[in-house]
């Protein structure tokens, strides 16, 4: 059980992006991909989710052995893929609780109805694993959220969705250190044999808090070096700079 990808090549209005990328993330690991600015990285989780802009050219996306490349994102949400966005948007007039309800229940099967009470038990039971204030069910999704918030929101509906993959594309970008940590108990929260995880970012803090199986560096386009937890810690004391030099 993984989420594989195979010589992926892909474009973004017509741009290569994507060159040749080979990656898999088995189920119960969690995999971290740093990187230079524009090497990929974010282009990465959104082709895997289905983000329409960006063409796959090449290659495969394997979800447990099933290629989902021709599926519509909602699809791949439905089978188990999520993606939370380095800028979460905002929803007017949806509040959180209808949102993740409709989000629920368009993953049961027909005829079948969520079960109101179950439901508010278990998102209230997250929230107050994440801090977050129960007021934060009437108001609408990410409206007038500060970034911490917008970043809890999104590890909220993770938690709720409960995927088998999660893509979290710098989830850490703007959080102060006690909102890292508040994010960071959630995502352990959610470790499991069964579930494996793609950590996009650009700073080891996040990683001190949630430990990789493995950490992958892109470059232009490709994964050029991969390691344990510990090749965090070198990109962080060194930089990118072996890249220039087997360039």
């Amino acid at each position: 059980m993984s989420l594989t990808i195979e010589n992926l090549h892909a474009t973004v209005g017509g741009t290569p992006i994507l060159k040749g990328l080979n990656l898999e993330i088995p189920a119960g690991e969690v995999h971290a991909i740093m990187g230079p600015n524009g090497s990929g990285k974010s282009t990465l989780s959104k082709i895997i989710a289905g983000h329409e802009d960006y063409v796959v050219t090449d290659g495969k996306v394997l979800l447990d052995g099933v290629d989902i490349a021709e599926l519509e994102v909602d699809e791949r949400s439905r089978a188990g893929i999520f993606l939370a966005f380095q800028y979460p948007a905002e929803v007017p007039g949806v509040s959180n609780a209808n949102f993740l309800r409709a989000a629920l229940q368009a993953r049961m099967p027909d005829g079948e109805e969520i079960d109101a009470v179950a439901f508010y038990k278990s998102m209230y039971a997250k929230m107050d694993g994440l801090e977050m204030d129960r007021k934060f069910t009437k108001r609408a999704v990410n409206e007038g959220f500060s970034g911490g918030e917008k970043k809890r929101n999104e590890i909220l509906q993770m938690m709720m969705l409960d995927p088998r993959y999660a893509l979290l594309d710098e989830t850490d970008s703007g959080l102060d250190i006690d909102a890292l940590k508040v994010v960071a108990k959630g995502v352990n929260s959610m470790r499991s044999p069964g579930r494996g995880f793609l950590i996009i970012t650009h700073y080891q803090r996040l990683l001190d808090y949630i430990k990789p199986d493995a950490v992958h560096v892109m470059s232009d386009g490709q994964i050029v070096k991969s390691g344990g937890a510990e090749l965090a810690l070198e990109l962080e004391e060194s930089g990118y700079d072996f890249l220039k030099q087997s360039a």
